[in-house]
């Protein structure tokens, strides 16, 4: 049995600000998310002792997106939530997440709810302290 890691290791965009360790933490359990399941925001801010409020600002700021699929995490009532710092129900990006969702196999009740058994659950030997507010060097 090996301990996971507590970053998550990527190279940076060029030009793109260096991401935290909490965010690293976040864009790690993200990752974890199989195309046609989502988690919540809250599900992840759970295994990482914070709150869905912080985790959905780390995703807003994901800048390995699409390889990290933010577009995977959903609000704890599994309504779609944000994406690309856009949360209006009609807006063009939270549009543009429900079709990449039905693109990977996630079903829906609605146009705005993902169905339950959508739901992927983070691994509990996945969940990790966090520092928080330190920077990655």
């Amino acid at each position: 049995f090996s301990a996971p890691t507590t970053t998550f290791e990527m190279k940076l965009p060029q030009g793109a600000r260096k991401v935290t360790d909490f965010e690293s933490n976040v864009y790690r359990l993200c990752s974890k998310v199989p195309a046609g399941k989502v988690t919540t925001y809250s599900e992840i801010a759970a295994a990482l002792a914070s709150s869905a409020r912080a985790v959905g600002q780390a995703l807003r700021r994901n800048p390995f997106a699409p390889t990290v699929p933010c577009h995977r995490v959903v609000a704890a009532d599994f309504k779609l939530g944000g994406f690309f710092g856009q949360s209006a129900k009609q807006s063009t990006e939270v549009q543009r997440k429900r079709q990449i969702l039905i693109e990977e196999g996630v079903d829906f009740t609605d146009k705005e709810t993902v169905n339950k058994k959508s739901f992927h659950a983070i691994d509990t030997s996945l969940r990790l302290p966090v520092t928080k507010g330190k920077k990655k060097k």
